[in-house]
C-alpha cells in the first residue's frame, strides 16, 4: 500500500506541539526522529559500536517528525491546514526550520526504515513493548512483554498518549472485565488490556487497514481468541456494555464521545481517554463533567493528558 509521507523539520522545544498538530490532522501513523532519545539511552562508550553512523551524526537540535496520510487523502487541503498551524505554533515556540516536505512511501519500506529506531520500551510498571526482531528477557515474573512491529496504523506503544493509556489500564483492569477499545489502530491497547487480565476485548476502528493490523498483532501476541475486531463507527457496530472503555484519539472526538458513551459503560465502569493536548484538556474535562462523569484519575506526560472517569 502506498502512503504520502509528510515530513516536518523542527526543534526539540517544538516537537511535542508539532506532533500534536499532525495527530490532530488524522494521520495514519507518525514517528519522531529525535537524537536526544539515543543520547539519553546510550550510557557506555561501547554502546556506540551498535548504532549506525547516520544516527550518531544527527544534529541534537534538529528533530524530524514524519506522518503518513493515505493516498486517497486530499493532501493539498491538509498541507494548507498544516502550514497555517505551524505558523501559529511559531508564535509560541521556536520551530526552527519548520521545513515541510512531501514524498511517497510504500508501507514495507516505511517499516524497514523504522527498525533502526524501534527498541524495547518499558511503558508502565509491568508492560514492555518490543519489536519482534529484538531479543528481550523479562526482568521479573510479573513483567508483560508485547510484541509489535511498526506499521502505518497508530500505536507502536512508544507515544506518550499510548503509554498513559497502558498505565491507566494497568491500574484499573481486574480479571473478568470486558473491554472496548475505540479507534484501535494497531490493537496495542486491547492486547495490553488482555495481557493485564481482561476477559475479553472488543476493538473497533473505521480504518480497514487498522482492523487488519490489529488482528495480525493480536494473533502474534496469542490473544486473538479473546478479541473481536470490528470495522465501522461505534454506534453502528457496538451494542454491549463494558467494564473498561479506552479511546486514544483526539480531543474533539473525546468531546463527542462524552455525550454518547455512557450507555456502553457498566455502572462501575471506567472510561479512559487519551490523545488530549494540554491546551484542550479543560475543554475535554468540562464536556465529561457536564455529561455526568466524575474524574478519578489524570496523567500528564509532555504536552499530553490522559484521563479516567466514572459515571456519577
Amino acid at each position: 500500500m502506498k502512503w504520502i509521507e509528510v515530513k516536518v523539520t523542527t526543534t526539540p522545544e517544538a516537537s511535542e506541539a508539532v506532533s500534536g498538530i499532525m495527530y490532530e490532522m488524522g494521520v495514519g501513523g507518525l514517528y519522531i526522529e529525535d537524537p536526544r532519545d539515543i543520547l539519553e539511552e546510550k550510557k557506555l562508550p561501547t554502546d556506540w559500536d551498535y548504532i549506525e553512523d547516520e544516527l550518531k551524526n544527527m544534529d541534537p537540535n534538529r528533530v524530524i517528525i514524519k506522518a503518513y496520510l493515505s493516498e486517497e487523502t486530499n493532501v493539498s487541503e491538509k498541507m494548507v491546514l498544516l502550514r497555517e498551524k505551524l505558523n501559529n505554533t511559531a508564535k509560541y515556540f521556536d520551530i526552527g526550520e519548520g521545513k515541510l516536505e512531501l514524498s511517497e512511501v510504500f508501507e514495507k519500506d516505511w517499516a524497514n526504515n523504522w527498525k533502526k529506531y524501534y527498541k524495547p520500551v518499558k511503558v508502565s510498571d509491568r508492560v514492555v513493548i518490543k519489536p519482534t526482531w529484538e531479543d528481550y528477557q523479562p526482568s521479573d515474573q510479573d513483567e508483560i512483554v508485547i510484541e509489535m512491529d511498526p506499521g502505518m496504523a497508530f500505536g507502536t506503544g512508544t507515544h506518550e498518549t499510548t503509554k498513559m493509556c497502558i498505565q491507566l489500564l494497568e491500574k484499573y483492569i481486574d480479571p473478568d472485565m470486558d473491554m472496548l477499545d475505540i479507534g484501535c489502530g494497531s490493537g496495542i491497547l486491547g492486547i495490553a488490556g488482555l495481557k493485564l487480565g481482561a476477559r475479553w476485548c472488543t476493538s473497533v476502528d473505521i480504518d480497514e487497514n487498522a482492523v487488519r493490523v490489529s488482528g495480525e498483532n493480536a494473533s502474534a501476541n496469542h490473544v486473538d481468541s479473546k478479541m473481536t475486531i470490528k470495522a465501522g463507527n461505534l454506534l453502528d457496530v457496538i451494542t454491549d456494555k463494558y467494564d473498561i472503555i479506552v479511546a486514544n484519539i483526539i480531543a474533539d472526538a473525546i468531546i463527542s464521545l462524552s455525550e454518547i458513551i455512557s450507555p456502553y459503560l457498566t455502572e462501575q465502569g471506567v472510561f479512559i481517554a487519551s490523545g488530549i493536548i494540554k491546551d484542550r484538556y479543560e475543554e475535554v474535562k468540562e464536556a465529561l463533567l457536564s455529561n455526568a462523569f466524575t474524574v478519578v484519575d489524570e496523567l500528564f506526560m509532555g504536552e499530553w493528558v490522559a484521563v479516567a472517569v466514572k459515571k456519577v
